[in-house]
C-alpha cells in the first residue's frame, strides 16, 4: 500500500505539472486581462501607461517566460498577489473557501443522509409506488435549476411567510461573536443549504438506486438468500457494502465541490464564498487568482481520487495494492 501511495503521488505531480501549463495557457489567451479591463474606456490613459501597467503587473511577458516565472514561485509556496484583492492568492483563497466549505459540508452530509437509504429502499422495492415516488423526487431535484429554487424558496419563506432571512451570512444590525454568531449564521445559512442540497441529492440517489440493483441481482445474493438468511441480513451486510464500491469513487470526486462554491446559489444569497470570489476575479481577469484556485482545485481532485483508491481496500477487502 505504501509504494502503491508514493507512487501515485509521483504521477499526480507530473498530472499537476500538465495541468498547471494548460491552465496558464487558457487562461493568458483570454480574449482581454485584468490591465485592459481596468483601463478601456479611459481617454485619458496613454499606450505608454498601459505598457507600465503590464510590466508593473507581470503581464508583459510571453507565455513561456511568464509560465516559467509563476511555476518557480509557485513551487515555494507563492502563487502571486491577486490583482482585484490586493493580497496574496493564498490568503485570499484561505480566507474564502471555509464559508463555501462548510456550506457544502453541511449540505453533502444531508445529500448522503437522505439519497443513499431512499436509493437503497428504491431498489430493494422496484416498480413500486415507493421507487416510483423516489425516482419522480431524484427527477426534479437534477432538472431543477438552482437559480429557479433559490427564487421560489426567497419567495415564500423570506418574503411572504417572513420566517426566514433573504440573503447575506449574518444580521447586519447586530454585533455578535462566539455562539451566538454561529446561531445567526447557521439561520442565514438554512435556505442555500436546502438548494444544494435538493439539487445534488437526485444523481446520488439514482447511482444508488442503480448499484443496487446490479447487487440485488448477482448470484451471490440469490445464493444468500437460499440459504434462509433474512432478507434484511441479504440486504445490508452482503448487498450494500458492495453497493458502497462505487459510490465511493463519487464521493471522492466530490471532494473539490466542498472547497469550490457554488457560485450561482452564492450570488443569490449574497455569500461572501470562494464561488463568488472566483467568478468576480474571472470577470476582472485577475490571472493570479484564477491560476492559484483552479491549482487548488486540481490539487483537491487528484487527492480525492488517490482518496477514493484507498477506500477501495477498506469497503471490499478483495482489493489488494501491491
Amino acid at each position: 500500500m505504501r509504494q502503491y501511495i508514493i507512487r501515485r503521488i509521483l504521477i499526480s505531480i507530473l498530472i499537476l505539472l500538465g495541468i498547471s501549463m494548460l491552465l496558464y495557457v487558457i487562461i493568458r489567451s483570454m480574449p482581454s486581462n485584468y490591465i485592459e479591463r481596468l483601463t478601456i474606456g479611459n481617454p485619458n490613459v496613454t499606450a505608454e501607461q498601459v505598457q507600465t501597467l503590464k510590466r508593473l503587473y507581470g503581464l508583459d511577458a510571453g507565455l513561456i517566460e511568464g509560465y516559467i516565472g509563476w511555476i518557480s514561485e509557485a513551487v515555494k509556496g507563492n502563487l502571486g498577489t491577486s490583482f482585484v484583492y490586493q493580497k496574496p492568492v493564498i490568503q485570499v483563497i484561505w480566507d474564502k473557501m471555509w464559508v463555501s466549505f462548510w456550506l457544502a459540508l453541511v449540505a453533502f452530509f444531508f445529500q448522503i443522509l437522505i439519497a443513499i437509504p431512499l436509493g437503497v429502499i428504491s431498489a430493494t422495492k422496484q416498480y413500486s409506488k415507493i421507487d416510483y415516488g423516489v425516482t419522480v423526487f431524484a427527477l426534479i431535484g437534477i432538472s431543477l435549476p438552482s437559480f429557479f429554487f433559490s427564487a421560489i424558496l426567497q419567495r415564500i419563506f423570506a418574503i411572504q411567510l417572513r420566517w426566514l432571512p433573504l440573503q447575506g451570512m449574518a444580521t447586519a444590525r447586530l454585533s455578535l461573536t462566539g455562539f451566538p454568531l454561529f446561531l445567526d449564521m447557521a439561520y442565514h445559512f438554512i435556505l442555500p443549504v436546502i438548494v444544494l442540497t435538493v439539487i445534488g441529492v437526485g444523481g446520488l440517489m439514482r447511482y444508488s438506486r442503480t448499484n443496487m440493483l446490479e447487487v440485488i441481482n448477482a448470484d451471490y445474493i440469490r445464493t444468500a438468500r437460499a440459504k434462509g438468511l433474512s432478507e434484511k441480513t441479504v440486504i445490508y451486510k452482503h448487498a450494500f457494502r458492495n453497493t458502497l464500491i462505487p459510490i465511493v469513487t463519487m464521493l471522492g470526486g466530490m471532494l473539490p465541490g466542498l472547497f469550490s462554491g457554488a457560485i450561482i446559489t452564492e450570488g443569490i444569497f449574497a455569500i461572501d464564498g470562494i464561488g463568488y470570489t472566483a467568478l468576480n476575479a474571472l470577470n476582472k481577469g485577475d490571472i493570479p487568482f484564477m491560476m492559484g484556485f483552479n491549482l487548488f482545485l486540481s490539487i483537491l481532485t487528484l487527492v480525492g481520487i488517490l482518496i477514493s483508491d484507498i477506500l477501495y481496500a477498506i469497503v471490499d477487502p478483495r482489493i489488494r495494492y501491491s
